[in-house]
């Protein structure tokens, strides 16, 4: 009887899923990969796990991978400290030489083969490859207490200036997941480190995906930090800009809304920032009724 019960339980989950299949079946959901999903090994399989399902359920991924921490990791080995700026890395010229070969010589590989040994065929590409991500340099802007904004260089930095989805359009078209590592290439054919939120968010924007997830390791957005009820499960566009500029969102999660609020103003339909630590997030976001995270719509 026990038996017969829980394999009842695994039926209902299946068909839970079923009508989300039906609604996504063919659609285009961009998953930014980071945080510490991308650590922990056990996350790590269970993000591939959920990517490769959504793929053989007739979904249509692509992924953008950051790769923060491995970057930090390299710096060190070489004696380098890394500082940030309203989230985002202070890059100098050796810099972004060695995220450049990081993110695209060892995170997106490492990425590709993962998911290549559980039978889905994924492709390694970086935002030079084909003019993927035309870039410029970013300035990086600083709030002080009353509101008011200061822009400061940090670097080999980058902002999207276009993308061109064509390899992407190619790739899906012929059942490839498309793997981006975040390097764009400027007009001179400098490198440039671009935050992999915003490169996500560009993406989803110009391929007009269904949705844009962002792994993170915090479970969405709150008002209070410190207060759990203070939890915030959906955002609008002026919403979250007025927390941005009353400095309720802060450092590390400016870039995040700020990706989330391009993709939307780009053509993305939702985006949702959800918790990267909790196992198969993915599949609990777009294939259950109770979504985890937070969205943002318009």
């Amino acid at each position: 009887m026990a038996i017969m019960k829980h394999a009842e339980k695994k039926a209902g989950t299946l068909i839970e899923a079923l009508p989300y299949i039906q609604e996504f079946y063919g659609k285009t959901i961009v998953v930014k990969y980071g945080g510490n999903a991308m650590i922990n090994e056990d996350l790590k399989h269970k993000v591939m796990e959920d990517i490769s399902l959504l793929k053989y359920v007739g979904i249509r991924p692509v992924i953008v991978h950051g790769g923060g921490p491995d970057i930090t990791h390299f710096l060190k080995k070489v004696g380098k400290q890394s500082d940030f700026v309203s989230g985002l890395r202070v890059t100098d010229e050796e810099t972004v030489e060695i995220a450049e070969m990081v993110l695209d010589g060892k995170v997106n590989s490492d990425i590709v083969n993962m998911l290549n040994c559980r039978g889905v065929r994924a492709v390694g590409l970086s935002g030079k490859d084909a003019g993927l991500i035309k870039a410029r340099k970013k300035m990086a802007t600083v709030y002080d207490e009353d509101g008011h904004t200061e822009t400061v260089d940090i670097g080999y930095v980058g902002q999207v200036e276009s993308v061109d989805t064509r390899i992407l359009q190619d790739l899906l078209d012929n059942g490839y997941i498309p793997v981006v590592a975040p390097i764009g290439v400027g007009e001179d054919g400098e490198s440039y480190n671009i935050n992999a939120d915003y490169v996500a968010a560009e993406i989803a924007g110009a391929l007009h995906a269904e949705k844009l997830l962002l792994l993170t390791d915090i479970e969405g957005v709150y008002k209070d930090f410190n207060d759990k009820d203070s939890f915030i499960s959906s955002l609008t566009v002026e919403e979250a800009k007025g927390y941005i500029k009353d400095g309720t969102i802060s450092g590390g999660m400016i870039p995040k809304i700020e990706a989330c609020l391009k993709s939307i103003e780009c053509g993305t339909n939702k985006v949702h920032i959800i918790d990267g630590r909790q196992p198969h997030s993915i599949i609990l976001e777009l294939l259950t009724n109770s979504g985890i995270g937070t969205q943002v719509v318009k």
